[in-house]
């Protein structure tokens, strides 16, 4: 097996200089960068994680902390860093917290600061104090995806906003009986996310004049099964049935669609849907829904983490916001349309 010294005498530099150019650690020109990388490609030398990890204090793997496993768009989010992730050539741990207390803080407490890992990427998890502070103190930059963390890089949605865009879209098209199928207090997820979404749609109804009802409300757990259950009892009344459903996710609103069409409901034509996040589901279920682009938010992350990694590129902390954009589809119409 040819060593590092056999790779430094065929391109005809140093062994540090052989270290810098594979590892992509300090400067090295780009004509002598290809040239070391020829020659390890045609010696077939293959850097040793562990002489690397050793020389630079890298381990070139990123822990990262999601809340669910099992949701579309926190898989979506972990597949876009991922990708990134590896075009860094960087590895990835991911941590699955949807336990128990105690599993978080063996997390927390354990695995991320003793497990050799550089960085951290929390996705929708709204970190503690003390969690971000033991962090740092070990040097392992945090970037956050969700919403702002006190001291830490983070990316996120403006979910009262992205709420008001979808309501007024029903709006728009001449609704005024609009139902809302969120959370309650026992699926509230961090950042507060459908307690935003239901203070947008109802800003977005009090602006015109549309007076809250709380009958037209209906709480969910944010899965398809959730949503379906939720719209049954909301499309289900017949003395109060809503011309237009605002689901807090395309999951909920695709339970929507499904339960219309059980209680034998045309969508748009006797009700309107429309959910968030752009579901890799939604443009077969041909639903209006405000895009939220996932993988986009883990590839954004993965950069911003990257220059974290540099002492001489890290920005101080800052919260940045996502892009969101409506998706107008087939499941919303005028009323009666």
């Amino acid at each position: 097996m040819p060593g590092i010294n056999e790779v430094a005498v065929l391109a005809g530099v140093s062994t540090a200089t052989v270290s810098r150019a594979l590892s992509g650690n300090g400067h090295v020109s780009a004509a002598t960068k290809s040239r070391v990388k020829a020659a390890a490609v045609e010696l077939g030398y293959v850097v040793s994680s562990n002489a690397s990890s050793l020389a630079t204090g890298r381990t070139k793997n990123v822990g990262v902390v999601i809340p669910f496993l099992n949701r579309w768009f926190f898989s979506s989010v972990v597949e876009g860093a991922e990708h990134s992730l590896l075009s860094h050539g960087y590895d990835l741990t991911l941590y699955n917290l949807s336990g128990n207390g105690d599993e978080r803080r063996s997390v927390f407490e354990h695995f991320l600061l003793r497990k050799r890992v550089d960085a951290v990427i929390a996705i929708s998890l709204e970190l503690t104090a003390s969690e971000v502070s033991s962090l740092l103190d070990m040097n392992k930059p945090i970037v956050g995806v969700g919403g702002p963390l006190p001291g830490v890089r983070t990316l996120s949605i403006d979910d009262e906003q992205v709420a008001r865009l979808a309501t007024e879209h029903l709006l728009s098209l001449g609704h005024r009986s609009i139902a809302h199928i969120g959370g309650n207090n026992d699926v509230e997820l961090d950042f507060h996310l459908p307690t935003h979404r239901r203070v947008g749609y109802e800003a977005a109804l009090e602006a015109v004049g549309i007076p809250i009802d709380p009958g037209l409300f209906a709480a969910a757990d944010f899965t398809l099964q959730g949503g379906y259950r939720a719209a049954k009892q909301l499309l289900g009344n017949p003395r109060k049935r809503p011309t237009a459903v605002f689901a807090a996710s395309d999951e909920m609103a695709i339970g929507t669609i499904l339960a219309a069409r059980d209680l034998g409901l045309h969508v748009p034509g006797d009700v309107s849907v429309i959910g968030v996040d752009d579901h890799e589901l939604s443009d077969f279920f041909g639903l209006s829904t405000v895009a939220q682009f996932p993988a986009e938010q883990g590839r954004r992350a993965v950069e911003i983490l990257m220059d974290q990694l540099h002492p001489d590129r890290r920005a101080p902390a800052s919260n940045i916001p996502l892009r969101f954009e409506l998706i107008v589809r087939s499941s919303t119409a005028r009323p009666g349309g």
